[in-house]
């Protein structure tokens, strides 16, 4: 028979998001870090090496570099 009409959605657990605020008092909200990075002894300190691998990627793209992080907090649950 057909296909269902639905498309297929991604495991609401796929990715955790975080928000970043910046030495110069900038806030980034909702950024996505895969879930599969996070946890074990380490916890969420891996989220600072990846969100700051994608500013360096941004930055690349924009020509504008982003400052240091100062803090990282995962993003309340809606």
């Amino acid at each position: 028979m057909g296909r269902s009409s639905k498309p297929k959605s991604k495991s609401v657990s796929e990715f955790v998001l975080f928000d970043v605020l910046y030495d110069d008092g900038s806030r980034s909200s909702n950024r996505r870090v895969p879930s599969s990075e996070l946890g074990g002894l380490d916890g969420d300190e891996p989220a600072r090496a990846i969100i700051e691998a994608q500013d360096r990627e941004i930055a690349l793209m924009s020509g504008s570099p982003r400052g240091r992080i100062k803090s990282l907090s995962r993003s309340p649950v809606r």
